[in-house]
């Protein structure tokens, strides 16, 4: 399980995912951020106090380190300590903030703002950010040929990104765009001396960023070592001298590692729910937050029944997704009422909110004409899947759907779907919530003209889609907050009667730590850590 996001994915072609090496894959993670200053020490070998912290992350470091175009969990939690954006945001709010950029505009809505390099800013090699270097970046975000993963994210809304000084640039809008400040979070500036045609230097874990750490060692699938950058001058330091992340992917062994009187580690995230009541009795804190980390459904809509809305949402309803969060979460989720979680201020109710009803999905496939459906069920096996999957089942031959499981690796069952394997249907995990926590970008995800998700793996192309694709557009582009949040509500409505990919529950993610050793540590509702603003008890 190496990625968030497939099981929770950006919109992307197939080019473009194929270069993503299955990054979007999985991930029923967890994740933390903690805030302040300060951190454990150790002695080093001439007996020099040293402050360095242990994390452990659930995921793999061997993926894709171009922050462009990945979506690893381990490695865009990484980049958040070495790359930096001419804006940052609050890990949880995406609050924004000036980061590469000397200051904020003072006015978002025009279609041009302009924005000065902090001074003084460095790359880790030493030599100076500059302009050239943000027009680099973007230019390759906005090259449709490149189609880079985040590309998404910014086609609809960016014309192009142009110098105005050797330290200045100007973003040029095509419409005045509400989540201006959030999306601009989401491009790291590379530096173009380093990676202008090496772009593969990259995606295979060469990291030369301004950020407050350097990444001093890859070690793939054990572990990469940070220390901190000398030159660096932004508005959030480094809190160590040194830090040690380790890849720990099976969950016991991740859980030892935060375990017992002398935990290795000071912090470690996904944190299963079956764990969180041992952890704490061994005096460990462990929170688990909401967010979008959702087990979903997604059907082939080229596939007779299911190109009938009907059929899709009859299989929702027989979902006891109650028992689902009792069961197989150990209660650490909530059943999908939107598609967007309820608990985030995004979320807005739905139409349908898919609440357990097997008379009226039996009712739904007599409306549909459907009899004697079988069903096979392809799923990823990672561990929250294969615990919730059953219930699925169990579900649907209560309402005498025959269902077999098939479940396979996520590399193995996603590059079966890259490759345009026929299915019926598909349930993995995922999560896109650290691109962005606005309601476009958290829709944008799965669906859109060029979506892998609705358009690729669901073969949504019919008119309801081109009309929802319509609608999308039009909410991102409505500047009054009102209007806009009427649109969203019937993007949310058009969600839930289509159910093309829609979640069945959501998981909360588990952040354990050693409150003896560190402080100010806040959940997130999404993979990864970020340790940038933490106390030292």
């Amino acid at each position: 399980m190496t990625n968030h996001l497939r099981e929770s994915t950006p919109v992307m072609s197939r080019r473009s995912m194929l270069r993503y090496a299955g990054l979007l894959g999985v991930a029923a993670g967890i994740g933390t951020t903690l805030s302040a200053c300060g951190g454990p020490k150790s002695t080093n070998a001439t007996g020099e106090q040293k402050s360095t912290i242990t994390a452990v992350i659930g995921y793999g470091n061997n993926q894709s380190w171009d922050p462009t175009q990945t979506a690893s969990a381990f490695s865009m939690a990484a980049i958040l300590h070495s790359y930096e954006a001419l804006v940052e945001g609050d890990p949880i709010t995406r609050e924004p903030y000036a980061a590469l950029a000397k200051a904020l505009p003072a006015d978002v809505s025009g279609t041009s703002l302009k924005f000065e390099l902090r001074d003084g800013a460095k790359w880790h090699d030493g030599k100076p950010v500059t302009a050239d270097d943000v027009v680099f970046t973007y230019q390759r975000v906005l090259d449709p040929k490149e189609n880079v993963a985040i590309r998404a994210y910014f086609s609809l809304w960016l014309q192009e990104v142009k110098k105005a000084g050797d330290n200045a640039v100007e973003f040029v809008l095509k419409f005045p765009f509400p989540y201006v400040l959030e999306r601009i979070q989401i491009a790291k500036i590379m530096p173009k001396h380093v990676f202008d045609g090496k772009w593969d230097d990259a995606t295979a874990g060469k990291v030369v960023g301004s950020g407050p750490y350097k990444v001093t060692e890859q070690a793939p699938l054990s572990h990469t070592s940070f220390e901190k950058f000398a030159d660096y001058n932004g508005p959030r330091p480094a809190v160590f001298e040194t830090m040690l992340w380790k890849s720990i992917v099976e969950a016991p062994a991740r859980v030892a590692t935060i375990s017992g009187a002398t935990p290795q580690a000071q912090i470690a995230e996904n944190i299963p729910a079956e764990n969180v009541a041992a952890l704490t009795k061994a005096g460990r804190t462990v929170e688990q937050a909401e967010g979008m980390n959702m087990l979903w459904m997604l059907f082939n809509t080229a596939k007779a029944p299911f190109d009938d809305k009907l059929v899709r949402q009859a299989l929702h309803y027989a979902i006891d997704s109650d028992k689902m969060v009792k069961i197989g979460l150990k209660g650490a989720g909530t059943p999908a009422t939107s598609f967007i979680n309820p608990a985030l201020a995004a979320s807005q109710p739905a139409a349908l909110d898919f609440g357990y009803d097997p008379d009226k999905a039996k009712a739904l496939l007599k409306q549909a004409g459907v009899s004697n459906l079988k069903v096979t069920l392809n799923t990823s096996n990672t561990t929250v899947v294969a615990s919730c999957v059953n219930v699925i089942k169990e579900g649907w031959d209560a309402i005498g759907v025959n269902t077999t499981l098939d479940a396979a690796d996520t590399k193995a069952l996603f590059s079966k779907l890259d490759g345009g394997a026929d299915f019926q249907v598909v349930v993995s995990t995922g999560n896109p919530q650290q691109f962005g926590v606005d309601p476009d970008l958290l829709v944008r995800a799965f669906y859109g003209r060029e979506s892998l998700w609705s358009k690729t793996y669901a073969r949504w192309t019919s008119k309801d889609a081109e009309a929802f694709y319509a609608l999308q557009d039009t909410a991102a582009k409505e500047p009054d907050e009102t209007k806009r949040t009427a649109l969203v509500k019937k993007l949310m409505d058009e969600l839930s009667t289509q159910a093309v990919f829609y979640p069945i529950v959501f998981t909360k993610m588990g952040t354990a730590w050693d409150p003896k050793k560190i402080s100010g540590v806040k959940a997130q509702g999404y993979p990864g850590i970020n340790l940038l603003q933490v106390k030292t008890v």
